[in-house]
């Protein structure tokens, strides 16, 4: 049986409304606390690896909340179909606005303040660890997943709806791409992170890759933790790891170190 979440992360939030028990959520919204709310044809898909470890605590403490609406929840016919052939021809099916619609003003029904609505796209801008942080910085974020061929541009459109990519690459779906930027956020959130200065070191936080880490043994194999990491000079130490981070980024990731103009990388 799961624990309520404590007073101190919000308290439930009574509204007003027409729709049908059947396409509520069961979890009241908590005022004041991050929301994540995931369009989906798979509602079974969440909360996934985002159930487990810092992610898993912090949903079950109530430090955030996770909220899934049903696609097929707004499906037509008997058969509650989703999706048609696309206009003008082609493979694949498309997502119909008339259903897409209706489940996107289920979800923003219960959006506040600064709540953005985005649809996975591999053809969106590219998330980034300052999207993450921007968006931990919202009341909450609402992502659709898309299926098959897409959806139809015009609810796009008349939403307003942004379009964001994990990445170059072409996924079945949304689900695992929503999954991966929710993570990428709920750690960002207040008291999610035990130790919040562990953000400020990671790759990308500044800018940089993060450098290289080390626990015991203090030899492995043959290799050794570097000597300076054992000289207990956090002056030194402070310095080899950002000429480490600087380094790395130099080699690995040149668009990176080019775009911090700090000097050109090394050929």
């Amino acid at each position: 049986m799961s624990t309520p979440p404590s007073k101190s992360h919000g308290r439930k939030a009574i509204r007003p409304t027409l729709k049908p028990a059947s396409l509520m959520d069961e979890a009241p919204d908590l005022v004041g606390v991050w929301q994540a709310r995931i369009i989906t044809l798979f509602p079974d898909a969440f909360p996934g690896v985002l159930g487990q470890s810092l992610t898993g605590r912090a949903l079950h403490e109530g430090k955030w909340q996770l909220h899934t609406h049903d696609l097929r929840a707004h499906g037509l016919t008997k058969h509650r179909n989703v999706d048609d052939t696309p206009a003008g021809g082609g493979a694949g099916m498309v997502l119909r606005a008339d259903v897409v619609g209706p489940a996107i003003e289920a979800a923003q029904s219960h959006a506040r303040g600064r709540w953005p609505l985005v649809y996975l796209s591999p053809r969106g801008k590219p998330f980034d660890q300052a999207m993450a942080r921007d968006w931990a910085r919202c009341d909450g974020v609402t992502l659709l997943c898309g299926r098959f061929e897409g959806v139809d541009e015009r609810v796009l459109e008349h939403y307003g709806v942004q379009e964001v990519s994990l990445g170059d690459f072409v996924m079945t779906g949304g689900e695992i791409a929503a999954q991966a930027m929710i993570d990428a956020t709920v750690r960002l959130l207040p008291g999610v992170l035990g130790n919040a200065a562990s953000t400020e070191e990671e790759s990308h936080s500044a800018g940089l890759l993060e450098h290289p880490q080390y626990t015991r043994p203090s030899e492995w194999n043959g290799r050794a933790v570097p000597d300076v990491l054992m000289s207990g000079n956090h002056g030194e130490i402070n310095k080899w790891r950002r000429a480490m981070s600087e380094e790395l980024t130099k080699a690995r990731r040149p668009d990176l170190w080019s775009r911090l103009g700090l000097d050109t990388p090394s050929k």
